[in-house]
């Protein structure tokens, strides 16, 4: 069932969503070579519980992790572990933040040194193929306008959309209804303002077709390209949206 949020549920949502944008600004600031992803999901953890909140991703559905981070053909779901960053890394950082109960999901990807023009292209042209689907937020829309406007642009730039994940709601769930696609599907349900949404564009450099490793939670792309992940906690206004995982 879809949720309207009410004025209080909104104001423990945005606080969730401060601290896990601050929550991405302090991983950044120790995202570089040689650094282990475990040491960035330790960075995060202690950072949000510092904040009041809790990680959301950790035990959700038995994750084993406060963070997900995806490196290079791993499209979301990545377990931090002894790996370490290496210059030309595109590294995903996937952050759930719960604060009394309410939940806030957004995720940046990063180029570590230096990469490929057609890489970096890939990171740049799937953070703005979010903000195209953030543009058709507005209560009275349909919520196969913002997985049109995605696909649409995706397609102009060759990128590959993966179709098997998808954003969805937030609230006292981390997921909830409704599922929001990154592409156009003939669902006619119609965004209210009060909904809160993530919307996440997953983009590949190659095919959209990707596979799950054996540890039953990285998703890898099946041709072995990069893929780009972003995404942020939004409400629905009347007139338009309100990015809660923003500044």
């Amino acid at each position: 069932m879809i949720s309207i949020k009410s004025d209080r549920e909104i104001e423990l949502m945005k606080i969730a969503g401060k601290v896990n944008y601050l929550t991405h600004l302090e991983v950044a600031k120790h995202l570089k070579v040689g650094i282990t992803t475990k040491e960035l999901n330790d960075i995060a953890h202690k950072f949000i519980l510092q904040n009041d909140c809790k990680p959301s991703f950790l035990g959700y559905e038995g994750y084993p992790a406060s963070i997900c981070i995806s490196i290079n053909d791993e499209v979301v779901h990545g377990i931090p572990g002894r790996r370490k960053i290496k210059n030309g890394d595109v590294v995903s950082i996937d952050i759930g933040v719960e604060y009394k109960g309410y939940h806030s999901d957004s995720a940046n990807t990063y180029i570590v040194g230096t990469a490929p023009k057609e890489v970096k292209d890939l990171v740049e042209n799937t953070k703005k193929s979010l903000y195209e689907g953030l543009s058709a937020i507005k209560s009275g829309a349909k919520i196969s306008d913002i997985g049109s406007k995605i696909e649409s642009f995706a397609n102009k730039c060759n990128l590959g959309v993966v179709r098997e994940l998808v954003g969805h709601g937030v609230g006292t769930s981390v997921h909830e209804d409704p599922d929001v696609p990154n592409y156009y599907t003939k669902d006619s349900r119609v965004l209210k303002e009060g909904m809160v949404i993530a919307v996440e564009p997953m983009l590949n450099l190659g095919t959209r077709h990707i596979y799950m490793e054996e540890d039953e939670w990285t998703i890898k792309t099946e041709d072995g390209l990069p893929s780009a992940h972003f995404e942020h906690t939004v409400l629905v206004t009347k007139d338009g949206y309100v990015i809660l995982t923003g500044e």
